[in-house]
């Protein structure tokens, strides 16, 4: 099969098509014949050196992909949603999505929501998984005192997670603020369901959502810049409010007021979804296709692809993701003309 290679850790064009064995699914894995790939920030890390797979993954980058079964196990015990060979589905791997053939859990594995196509599939199991597990099952973004829905806020609204973030707490009844970095970035967060986007250039985050928010602040923060955003981020929030890290890009330290943490009853919490056991994906899974794939069915929730690329050119494709000019998901397509 052709498959894409990390040849050497380094800029996008390290990145290089090749032939590869194909791929052998173990006990409770299928194997998919590949239509579409999602790309994904980890994968940038990855080339560059700085986030290995985990022990027993593939080495090739991909975490996300969208096509056919055409093999493997499949039985009742790993199959909540009663797939067989032929299906399309999207699923989330540990690694190896950028080739023509894929494996994985079949537990990972979610039926293509109906009217999407492969490329658009192929831009959700990485950034859903993530928002649901870290939004609503980690700082479990619900019902506030009185009943009412809590607010919650996203940081770079445009990106792959912040466009899936924004769309689901939507959906779901929520008040979502977000941060971009240009105007017309904030209007497309807007367009996608942000009651109001802050361009964190030219805007103060904090002192918006509290005026927005009659001085309470937000309940749930989804944050993956770190850095000197946490001791910001924490006065952002409402008392009893939750911050969620999922990356570092502004930096591993950050100083804070414990103090405030303690009278305010804050949390402070994060996850990597990547090295989770099969069991703890599969909940997530379960949760996506009961709470979300309805919405996506309706057209409530939209995939955001802004750009599609053939596998050939993966690595014009990981130099726009490190742009960072896109909004939305950019996607691998391995049709014909790889």
């Amino acid at each position: 099969m052709k498959a894409v290679e990390i040849t050497e850790f380094g800029a996008p064009d390290v990145l290089k098509l090749a032939e590869r064995p194909m791929p052998e699914p173990k006990a409770g894995e299928v194997l998919i014949k590949v239509a579409a790939s999602g790309i994904n920030r980890p994968d940038v890390f990855q080339r560059k050196g700085a986030y290995a797979p985990p022990q027993g993954a593939s080495d090739l980058p991909g975490l996300e992909v969208a096509g056919e079964i055409v093999g493997g196990s499949i039985d009742a015990k790993h199959n909540p949603f009663g797939l067989k060979v032929g299906d399309r589905v999207c699923a989330l791997l540990a690694g190896g999505g950028y080739a023509e053939y894929a494996t994985a859990p079949l537990a990972q594995c979610l039926p293509v929501p109906k009217g999407l196509t492969d490329i658009e599939a192929a831009s959700l199991p990485e950034t859903f998984f993530t928002v649901w597990s870290n939004v609503f099952d980690r700082a479990k973004l619900g019902a506030g005192e009185g009943g009412a829905n809590e607010t919650f806020m996203v940081q770079g609204g445009s990106s792959g997670i912040g466009v899936t973030a924004i769309q689901i707490a939507h959906a779901l009844g929520f008040r979502v603020f977000a941060t971009a970095g240009s105007d017309d970035k904030c209007r497309a967060c807007e367009d996608l369901g942000a009651e109001r986007a802050i361009n964190y250039k030219t805007e103060d985050f904090v002192e918006v959502v509290k005026s927005l928010t009659n001085d309470r602040g937000v309940d749930v923060i989804l944050d993956m810049v770190a850095g000197s955003y946490v001791s910001r981020e924490l006065t952002a929030l409402a008392n009893g409010g939750r911050l969620v890290l999922i990356a570092l890009l502004g930096g591993a330290k950050a100083e804070v007021n414990l103090n405030d943490i303690l009278r305010r009853r804050l949390t402070i919490t994060g996850s990597t979804l990547r090295p989770q056991p099969v069991e703890f994906k599969a909940k997530i899974a379960a949760n996506l296709k009961e709470h979300v794939w309805p919405h996506i069915e309706a057209g409530r929730i939209k995939p955001v692809v802004h750009r599609v690329f053939p596998a050939s050119q993966a690595a014009d494709a990981h130099a726009l993701m490190e742009s960072s000019t896109h909004v939305g998901k950019i996607v691998l397509n391995w049709g014909t003309d790889v």
